[in-house]
Protein backbone atom coordinates (compact mmCIF):
# COMPACT_ATOMS: atom_id res chain seq x y z
CA UNK A 1 0.00 0.00 0.00
CA UNK A 2 2.79 2.39 0.94
CA UNK A 3 4.31 1.65 -2.58
CA UNK A 4 1.13 2.22 -4.10
CA UNK A 5 0.90 5.58 -2.54
CA UNK A 6 4.49 6.79 -3.77
CA UNK A 7 3.81 5.78 -7.09
CA UNK A 8 0.79 8.10 -7.30
CA UNK A 9 2.63 10.59 -5.87
CA UNK A 10 5.04 11.13 -8.41
CA UNK A 11 2.90 10.43 -11.24
CA UNK A 12 0.82 13.81 -9.70
CA UNK A 13 4.41 15.54 -9.69
CA UNK A 14 5.45 14.70 -13.51
CA UNK A 15 1.69 16.13 -14.65
CA UNK A 16 2.21 19.13 -12.95
CA UNK A 17 5.41 19.47 -14.37
CA UNK A 18 3.92 19.35 -17.66
CA UNK A 19 1.37 21.55 -17.14
CA UNK A 20 3.31 24.03 -16.21
CA UNK A 21 5.42 23.32 -19.67
CA UNK A 22 2.72 23.56 -21.89
CA UNK A 23 1.52 26.91 -20.57
CA UNK A 24 4.70 28.34 -20.75
CA UNK A 25 5.00 27.93 -24.06
CA UNK A 26 1.24 28.79 -25.05
CA UNK A 27 2.60 32.09 -23.39
CA UNK A 28 5.56 32.93 -26.05
CA UNK A 29 3.69 32.30 -29.20
CA UNK A 30 3.89 34.59 -31.75
CA UNK A 31 0.28 35.64 -31.51
CA UNK A 32 0.36 36.71 -28.68
CA UNK A 33 4.14 38.71 -28.66
CA UNK A 34 4.69 39.88 -32.58
CA UNK A 35 4.25 43.69 -31.53
CA UNK A 36 5.98 43.36 -28.75
CA UNK A 37 8.91 42.05 -30.86
CA UNK A 38 8.35 45.00 -33.51
CA UNK A 39 6.72 47.45 -31.67
CA UNK A 40 7.31 49.80 -35.24
CA UNK A 41 5.66 47.37 -36.87
CA UNK A 42 1.92 49.04 -38.30
CA UNK A 43 -0.83 47.79 -35.94
CA UNK A 44 -2.72 46.49 -38.89
CA UNK A 45 -0.01 43.72 -39.70
CA UNK A 46 -1.77 39.98 -39.33
CA UNK A 47 0.65 37.96 -37.76
CA UNK A 48 1.02 34.29 -39.02
CA UNK A 49 -1.31 31.95 -38.05
CA UNK A 50 0.00 29.24 -35.52
CA UNK A 51 0.48 25.69 -36.79
CA UNK A 52 -3.49 24.13 -35.97
CA UNK A 53 -5.33 27.49 -35.44
CA UNK A 54 -7.35 29.69 -38.45
CA UNK A 55 -6.03 32.25 -40.43
CA UNK A 56 -7.86 35.31 -39.14
CA UNK A 57 -8.61 34.15 -35.72
CA UNK A 58 -6.54 35.66 -32.91
CA UNK A 59 -4.51 32.72 -30.83
CA UNK A 60 -5.48 32.01 -27.32
CA UNK A 61 -4.41 33.68 -24.65
CA UNK A 62 -1.82 31.65 -22.92
CA UNK A 63 -1.18 32.16 -18.80
CA UNK A 64 0.28 34.75 -16.90
CA UNK A 65 3.60 32.68 -15.54
CA UNK A 66 6.52 33.76 -13.20
CA UNK A 67 8.98 32.22 -15.10
CA UNK A 68 10.91 35.11 -17.27
CA UNK A 69 10.59 34.62 -21.18
CA UNK A 70 13.35 33.06 -23.03
CA UNK A 71 15.97 35.57 -24.44
CA UNK A 72 15.76 34.46 -27.99
CA UNK A 73 13.14 32.72 -28.14
CA UNK A 74 12.15 31.17 -32.09
CA UNK A 75 8.65 32.91 -32.90
CA UNK A 76 6.68 33.15 -36.13
CA UNK A 77 7.50 36.94 -37.46
CA UNK A 78 4.78 37.91 -40.12
CA UNK A 79 7.18 38.87 -43.73
CA UNK A 80 7.16 42.28 -44.33
CA UNK A 81 4.59 44.56 -46.05
CA UNK A 82 5.63 44.72 -49.72
CA UNK A 83 7.93 48.24 -50.32
CA UNK A 84 5.93 51.02 -52.28
CA UNK A 85 7.04 51.19 -55.88
CA UNK A 86 9.91 52.58 -56.81
CA UNK A 87 8.66 55.25 -59.34
CA UNK A 88 6.17 56.63 -56.39
CA UNK A 89 9.22 57.12 -54.18
CA UNK A 90 11.19 58.92 -56.59
CA UNK A 91 8.05 61.10 -57.96
CA UNK A 92 6.90 62.16 -54.38
CA UNK A 93 8.58 64.30 -52.45
CA UNK A 94 8.94 64.30 -48.13
CA UNK A 95 7.02 67.18 -46.90
CA UNK A 96 9.43 70.32 -46.08
CA UNK A 97 12.21 68.47 -47.98
CA UNK A 98 15.35 70.20 -48.79
CA UNK A 99 15.73 71.11 -52.66
CA UNK A 100 18.41 69.17 -54.77
CA UNK A 101 21.28 70.73 -55.38
CA UNK A 102 21.49 73.17 -57.94
CA UNK A 103 17.63 74.02 -57.99
CA UNK A 104 17.95 77.30 -57.65
CA UNK A 105 20.50 77.69 -59.14
CA UNK A 106 18.61 76.02 -62.19
CA UNK A 107 15.92 78.84 -61.45
CA UNK A 108 18.06 81.69 -61.48
CA UNK A 109 19.00 80.93 -64.75
CA UNK A 110 15.85 79.91 -66.27
CA UNK A 111 15.61 83.21 -67.69
CA UNK A 112 18.88 83.70 -69.10
CA UNK A 113 19.66 85.86 -65.71
CA UNK A 114 22.12 83.77 -64.29
CA UNK A 115 25.68 82.37 -64.30
CA UNK A 116 25.81 79.10 -64.70
CA UNK A 117 25.43 76.89 -68.02
CA UNK A 118 26.64 79.79 -69.85
CA UNK A 119 23.58 81.42 -70.55
CA UNK A 120 23.94 85.31 -71.19
CA UNK A 121 23.59 87.39 -68.73
CA UNK A 122 20.06 89.34 -68.71
CA UNK A 123 19.44 92.53 -66.94
CA UNK A 124 15.39 92.92 -67.91
CA UNK A 125 13.53 91.37 -65.36
CA UNK A 126 11.04 89.33 -66.47
CA UNK A 127 12.51 89.08 -70.09
CA UNK A 128 11.77 85.61 -71.46
CA UNK A 129 15.53 84.95 -71.60
CA UNK A 130 17.19 81.42 -73.33
CA UNK A 131 16.26 78.10 -72.29
CA UNK A 132 19.46 76.59 -73.82
CA UNK A 133 22.22 77.50 -75.74
CA UNK A 134 23.16 74.17 -78.48
CA UNK A 135 26.35 73.84 -80.80
CA UNK A 136 26.17 72.63 -84.01
CA UNK A 137 29.56 71.11 -85.70
CA UNK A 138 28.60 71.65 -88.91
CA UNK A 139 31.58 69.01 -90.32
CA UNK A 140 30.51 67.06 -93.40
CA UNK A 141 27.40 69.55 -94.21
CA UNK A 142 24.35 68.04 -91.74
CA UNK A 143 21.14 69.50 -92.51
CA UNK A 144 18.65 70.44 -89.90
CA UNK A 145 14.70 71.12 -90.55
CA UNK A 146 12.07 68.43 -90.48
CA UNK A 147 10.14 70.00 -93.40
CA UNK A 148 13.09 67.90 -95.30
CA UNK A 149 15.16 66.66 -93.10
CA UNK A 150 14.30 64.24 -90.60
CA UNK A 151 16.96 62.67 -88.60
CA UNK A 152 18.00 65.53 -86.47
CA UNK A 153 15.81 66.43 -83.74
CA UNK A 154 17.58 68.04 -81.13
CA UNK A 155 14.90 70.27 -79.41
CA UNK A 156 12.83 69.60 -76.62
CA UNK A 157 8.69 69.87 -76.27
CA UNK A 158 8.06 73.65 -75.98
CA UNK A 159 11.57 74.41 -77.36
CA UNK A 160 11.67 77.00 -80.63
CA UNK A 161 14.72 78.24 -82.62
CA UNK A 162 13.74 81.57 -84.06
CA UNK A 163 15.48 81.68 -87.98
CA UNK A 164 14.87 85.08 -89.59
CA UNK A 165 15.61 85.47 -93.74
CA UNK A 166 16.39 87.94 -96.51
CA UNK A 167 17.94 90.94 -94.15
CA UNK A 168 19.47 92.96 -93.22
CA UNK A 169 17.32 95.77 -94.21
CA UNK A 170 16.59 99.26 -92.72
CA UNK A 171 13.89 99.45 -90.09
CA UNK A 172 12.62 95.92 -90.23
CA UNK A 173 15.66 94.44 -89.03
CA UNK A 174 16.91 96.85 -86.41
CA UNK A 175 13.25 96.31 -85.45
CA UNK A 176 13.31 93.04 -84.66
CA UNK A 177 17.14 93.21 -82.93
CA UNK A 178 15.49 95.71 -80.58
CA UNK A 179 12.41 93.29 -79.56
CA UNK A 180 14.80 90.01 -79.16
CA UNK A 181 17.58 92.57 -76.94
CA UNK A 182 14.38 93.60 -75.13
CA UNK A 183 13.39 89.78 -74.09
CA UNK A 184 16.88 88.69 -73.76
CA UNK A 185 16.39 86.31 -76.39
CA UNK A 186 18.93 85.70 -79.67
CA UNK A 187 17.84 84.34 -83.14
CA UNK A 188 19.82 82.95 -86.40
CA UNK A 189 19.99 85.96 -89.83
CA UNK A 190 20.17 84.08 -92.97
CA UNK A 191 21.42 87.17 -94.68
CA UNK A 192 21.17 87.53 -98.46
CA UNK A 193 24.51 88.68 -99.41
CA UNK A 194 23.67 91.42 -102.07
CA UNK A 195 21.53 93.01 -98.97
CA UNK A 196 24.84 92.91 -96.88
CA UNK A 197 26.99 94.80 -98.92
CA UNK A 198 24.18 97.76 -99.40
CA UNK A 199 23.70 98.15 -95.53
CA UNK A 200 26.93 96.48 -93.88
CA UNK A 201 26.42 98.60 -90.67
CA UNK A 202 23.05 96.80 -89.64
CA UNK A 203 24.95 93.33 -89.92
CA UNK A 204 27.61 94.76 -87.67
CA UNK A 205 24.42 95.53 -85.48
CA UNK A 206 23.00 92.15 -85.72
CA UNK A 207 26.14 90.65 -84.90
CA UNK A 208 27.10 92.66 -82.11
CA UNK A 209 23.91 91.72 -80.77
CA UNK A 210 24.65 88.50 -80.18
CA UNK A 211 22.75 86.76 -83.03
CA UNK A 212 24.21 84.51 -85.00
CA UNK A 213 24.52 85.07 -88.86
CA UNK A 214 24.54 82.89 -92.00
CA UNK A 215 24.17 83.19 -95.51
CA UNK A 216 21.29 82.72 -97.94
CA UNK A 217 22.81 82.57 -101.21
CA UNK A 218 24.19 86.05 -103.15
CA UNK A 219 21.25 87.69 -105.06
CA UNK A 220 18.20 85.14 -103.70
CA UNK A 221 18.41 82.74 -106.80
CA UNK A 222 16.14 79.44 -106.72
CA UNK A 223 18.90 77.08 -107.22
CA UNK A 224 16.88 74.08 -108.79
CA UNK A 225 15.94 76.10 -111.35
CA UNK A 226 18.00 76.80 -114.92
CA UNK A 227 20.62 78.01 -115.27
CA UNK A 228 21.41 77.23 -111.97
CA UNK A 229 20.23 73.49 -112.05
CA UNK A 230 22.47 72.90 -115.47
CA UNK A 231 25.17 74.52 -114.20
CA UNK A 232 26.69 73.70 -110.95
CA UNK A 233 29.66 76.47 -111.47
CA UNK A 234 27.37 79.00 -111.72
CA UNK A 235 25.21 77.26 -108.46
CA UNK A 236 28.64 77.40 -106.58
CA UNK A 237 29.14 81.20 -107.33
CA UNK A 238 25.25 82.27 -106.18
CA UNK A 239 26.12 80.29 -102.92
CA UNK A 240 29.88 81.34 -102.07
CA UNK A 241 29.66 85.11 -103.24
CA UNK A 242 26.57 85.38 -100.15
CA UNK A 243 29.32 83.71 -98.16
CA UNK A 244 31.89 85.95 -98.84
CA UNK A 245 29.65 89.17 -98.75
CA UNK A 246 28.49 88.70 -95.75
CA UNK A 247 31.45 87.82 -94.05
CA UNK A 248 32.82 91.05 -95.14
CA UNK A 249 29.39 93.10 -93.90
CA UNK A 250 30.24 91.39 -90.48
CA UNK A 251 33.84 91.89 -90.97
CA UNK A 252 34.58 89.18 -88.26
CA UNK A 253 33.61 85.35 -87.65
CA UNK A 254 30.31 84.41 -89.39
CA UNK A 255 28.45 80.81 -88.90
CA UNK A 256 28.62 78.17 -91.61
CA UNK A 257 24.69 78.00 -91.65
CA UNK A 258 23.00 78.09 -94.95
CA UNK A 259 19.53 78.43 -96.36
CA UNK A 260 18.19 78.04 -99.77
CA UNK A 261 15.84 80.05 -101.22
CA UNK A 262 12.75 79.15 -101.80
CA UNK A 263 13.53 75.53 -99.68
CA UNK A 264 14.60 74.36 -102.49
CA UNK A 265 17.72 72.03 -102.26
CA UNK A 266 19.70 69.83 -104.97
CA UNK A 267 21.04 67.04 -103.92
CA UNK A 268 24.27 67.75 -105.84
CA UNK A 269 24.49 71.39 -103.95
CA UNK A 270 23.83 69.65 -100.48
CA UNK A 271 26.58 67.48 -101.47
CA UNK A 272 28.70 70.22 -102.41
CA UNK A 273 27.67 72.48 -98.71
CA UNK A 274 28.93 69.01 -97.45
CA UNK A 275 32.38 69.71 -98.79
CA UNK A 276 32.53 72.55 -97.85
CA UNK A 277 31.58 71.81 -93.89
CA UNK A 278 28.49 74.41 -94.21
CA UNK A 279 25.12 73.14 -92.54
CA UNK A 280 22.30 73.42 -94.64
CA UNK A 281 18.95 74.76 -92.51
CA UNK A 282 15.12 74.41 -93.77
CA UNK A 283 12.62 74.78 -91.27
CA UNK A 284 9.87 72.86 -89.03
CA UNK A 285 7.86 75.81 -89.43
CA UNK A 286 6.75 78.38 -92.30
CA UNK A 287 5.29 81.42 -90.95
CA UNK A 288 4.60 82.38 -94.97
CA UNK A 289 4.82 85.78 -93.41
CA UNK A 290 6.01 86.91 -96.92
CA UNK A 291 2.16 86.30 -97.44
CA UNK A 292 1.02 88.69 -95.02
CA UNK A 293 0.25 92.54 -93.98
CA UNK A 294 -0.47 93.02 -91.05
CA UNK A 295 1.25 91.75 -87.44
CA UNK A 296 -1.49 89.99 -85.93
CA UNK A 297 -1.91 87.54 -89.10
CA UNK A 298 2.40 86.51 -88.86
CA UNK A 299 1.31 85.87 -84.98
CA UNK A 300 -1.23 84.01 -85.65
CA UNK A 301 0.79 81.67 -88.11
CA UNK A 302 2.99 81.35 -85.37
CA UNK A 303 1.13 80.63 -82.34
CA UNK A 304 -1.34 78.11 -84.00
CA UNK A 305 1.81 75.99 -85.81
CA UNK A 306 3.44 75.77 -82.81
CA UNK A 307 0.94 74.79 -80.59
CA UNK A 308 0.18 71.96 -83.11
CA UNK A 309 3.29 71.15 -83.32
CA UNK A 310 4.76 72.18 -79.54
CA UNK A 311 8.16 72.71 -81.09
CA UNK A 312 10.34 73.73 -83.93
CA UNK A 313 12.89 75.83 -86.00
CA UNK A 314 10.53 78.65 -87.28
CA UNK A 315 11.10 80.65 -90.19
CA UNK A 316 10.14 84.46 -90.47
CA UNK A 317 11.66 87.46 -92.54
CA UNK A 318 13.21 89.97 -91.27
CA UNK A 319 13.02 91.64 -94.69
CA UNK A 320 8.84 92.17 -93.61
CA UNK A 321 7.92 94.82 -91.94
CA UNK A 322 4.75 93.26 -90.42
CA UNK A 323 7.42 90.52 -89.28
CA UNK A 324 8.93 93.32 -87.25
CA UNK A 325 5.89 95.10 -86.44
CA UNK A 326 4.77 91.73 -84.74
CA UNK A 327 8.03 90.44 -82.97
CA UNK A 328 6.80 92.32 -79.30
CA UNK A 329 3.76 91.11 -79.47
CA UNK A 330 4.79 87.45 -80.41
CA UNK A 331 7.69 87.22 -78.23
CA UNK A 332 4.76 87.72 -75.06
CA UNK A 333 2.64 85.04 -76.61
CA UNK A 334 5.29 82.89 -76.71
CA UNK A 335 6.55 82.92 -73.15
CA UNK A 336 2.38 83.12 -72.03
CA UNK A 337 2.04 79.78 -73.86
CA UNK A 338 5.08 78.08 -72.33
CA UNK A 339 7.58 78.63 -75.05
CA UNK A 340 10.95 78.54 -74.64
CA UNK A 341 14.08 79.74 -77.02
CA UNK A 342 16.83 77.46 -77.90
CA UNK A 343 19.86 79.87 -79.54
CA UNK A 344 22.11 78.35 -82.30
CA UNK A 345 26.41 78.69 -82.65
CA UNK A 346 28.48 76.65 -84.72
CA UNK A 347 31.12 75.05 -83.77
CA UNK A 348 33.47 76.69 -85.83
CA UNK A 349 32.94 79.81 -88.38
CA UNK A 350 32.53 79.77 -91.63
CA UNK A 351 35.97 79.60 -94.24
CA UNK A 352 35.51 81.55 -97.00
CA UNK A 353 37.25 81.01 -100.72
CA UNK A 354 39.55 83.24 -102.18
CA UNK A 355 38.46 83.40 -105.61
CA UNK A 356 35.21 84.62 -104.76
CA UNK A 357 36.24 87.32 -102.10
CA UNK A 358 38.22 88.18 -105.04
CA UNK A 359 34.29 88.64 -106.95
CA UNK A 360 33.09 89.93 -104.38
CA UNK A 361 35.63 92.71 -104.34
CA UNK A 362 35.46 93.76 -108.25
CA UNK A 363 31.26 92.75 -107.93
CA UNK A 364 31.02 96.96 -108.97
CA UNK A 365 32.50 97.14 -111.88
CA UNK A 366 31.53 100.85 -111.82
CA UNK A 367 33.30 101.68 -108.62
CA UNK A 368 36.87 100.34 -109.38
CA UNK A 369 38.38 103.57 -108.30
CA UNK A 370 36.92 103.66 -105.06
CA UNK A 371 39.59 102.01 -103.05
CA UNK A 372 40.37 104.81 -101.02
CA UNK A 373 38.27 104.48 -97.18
CA UNK A 374 35.73 107.39 -97.32
CA UNK A 375 37.29 109.53 -94.59
CA UNK A 376 40.31 110.07 -96.73
CA UNK A 377 38.16 111.29 -99.52
CA UNK A 378 35.29 113.21 -98.00
CA UNK A 379 36.11 115.21 -95.18
CA UNK A 380 33.59 118.10 -93.36
CA UNK A 381 35.24 121.39 -93.72
CA UNK A 382 32.48 123.84 -92.36
CA UNK A 383 29.28 123.42 -90.27
CA UNK A 384 28.71 120.44 -87.71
Amino acid sequence: MRAFIVVVAALATLGLAAFGVVAAQRAIQPGNFVLAVHPAKPAAAVPAPVVGEKAGEPAAQGPIVAAPIPVAPVVAVPAPAPAEPARLAQNTAAPNAAPAPGAALASATQNGSGPANGLPACDKPGAMGLARVVEIDTKGGPAFGFEHFKQYDFLREHEVVLTFDDGPWPENTPAVIKALTDQCAKATFFEIGEHATWHPEISKMVAAAGMTIGSHTWSHKDLARNPYASDIEQAKQEIEMGVSAVHAAVDGPVAPFFRFPDLQQPPTLLSYLAERNIATFSTDLDSFDFKMRRPEQVIKSVMSKLQKRGKGIVLMHDFQHATAEAMPELLRQLKAGGFKIVHMVPKAPVTTVAKYDEMLRTQDKLSVNNTRPENAVVRTISGN
